[in-house]
């Protein structure tokens, strides 16, 4: 039984930790690696009650974002013996192109502004803002997912909901003009 609610939580989470996965790295095989990396390790913890599962799920997950960002960027150290540039300019390309709500063009503009906006956001903002509003942990929760004090928490969700407002609603007078 405990099996089953252990595949269960995974099949669940899966789609969302994806999409956390890529907007921090990036890169869609990168991505999918550190999802799988991080179920796998997840396995070992399976014993542990399942309250428990979620923000350990979401620490384990965001350790492996950094260990492959860091791995990237002395990759990039070593083959050009500079230090690399950050590279916002790459838009996200969503994996879900099938029709919806979001099929108008008018829509999937808006939604790439804001998973652009999003991106562009420092690392610890926007992961403080995926865990909190997109994934709705508790505070409590993101804290350890992240590994800070719930008011570091605050602080950076509080920061990252700033930019973002700034960033769309410049966006926003940039369109109707």
């Amino acid at each position: 039984m405990e099996q089953a609610s252990m595949e269960q939580f995974l099949a669940g989470i899966a789609p969302r930790a994806y999409r956390f996965a890529e907007s921090g790295l990036r890169q869609r095989d990168d991505a999918l690696d550190a999802v799988q990396d991080a179920m796998m390790r997840m396995l070992g913890y399976r014993q542990r009650p399942p309250a428990e599962w979620t923000p350990l799920f979401w620490s384990i997950l965001r350790r492996r974002i950094i260990d492959l960002q860091r791995r990237r960027i002395f990759r990039l150290r070593f083959m050009t013996d500079s230090t690399p540039s950050r590279d916002d300019d790459i838009a996200i390309d969503w994996a879900d192109d099938g029709p919806g709500p979001a099929g108008s063009h008018e829509n999937r503009e808006t939604c790439l502004r804001i998973a652009a906006a999003v991106s562009a956001l420092p690392r610890r903002q926007r992961e403080a803002f995926t865990l909190r509003v997109l994934e709705e942990l508790d505070v409590g929760d993101t804290a350890l997912a992240m590994g800070c004090s719930e008011g570091s928490v605050k602080t950076h969700l509080s920061r990252a909901r700033n930019t973002l407002r700034q960033q769309l609603e410049s966006l926003s007078t940039r369109i109707e003009r």
